[in-house]
């Protein structure tokens, strides 16, 4: 749970730490106003995916379900500085399969927390596993990190893909081809 009063704290002193006037005008609401942010683009932290993928439906066929362009934003917990994209998921189901929308709220799940890139990808890949139970799930996460184009090495632009595979996926390399092909006919 997001403390509001040390998060006010903290906004105030790293205003001042930058050199700014923290009783000018535009600044007087700040440090509330950041703090409610971080309530709502944390709220992650406090969250846990079987909250959405327990609920499922039954189905006759276990063809590929291929979820794709769910957009997220997230903060990397290296520079607090935000990464956002689009994450792709397919699984196979074995007899059950979740309401779509519940995928992108396991998205959610794990991208509204500090977090990198890398981790978040395997977080989404290992609860479909264990909430869903499919025979296997690839998951492909593509981002731009403002750590990376706003400082640093100033990139604007570059992406960073990431990918986990689990169960049938992991397994069987024409299961993994096949989604690389996926993707590829839907653009």
């Amino acid at each position: 749970m997001v403390d509001q009063k040390k998060i006010k704290q903290a906004v105030k002193l790293l205003l001042e730490g930058i050199g700014e006037d923290v009783s000018r005008e535009g600044l007087l609401d700040t440090p509330d106003r950041v703090a409610r942010m971080y309530g709502e683009i944390y709220k992650g932290m406090d969250e846990d995916p079987s909250q959405h993928l327990s609920r499922t439906f039954a189905v006759q066929s276990n063809e590929i379900v291929l979820e794709r362009d769910i957009t997220f934003y997230s903060t990397c917990e290296h520079h607090l500085m935000p990464f956002y994209g689009k994450v792709h998921i397919a699984y196979l189901p074995d007899g059950k399969v979740a309401g779509l929308s519940k995928l992108a709220r396991t998205v959610e799940v794990y991208a509204r927390r500090l977090q990198i890139q890398e981790q978040m990808t395997i977080q989404i890949a290992e609860a479909i596993m264990e909430y869903l139970k499919p025979q296997g799930v690839m998951v492909m996460v593509e981002a731009e990190h403002m750590c990376m184009t706003m400082r640093g090495v100033a990139k604007p632009g570059s992406r960073t893909v990431t990918t986990a595979a689990r169960g049938r996926f992991q397994e069987e390399q024409q299961l993994r081809q096949y989604f690389f092909e996926m993707m590829n006919r839907c653009y």
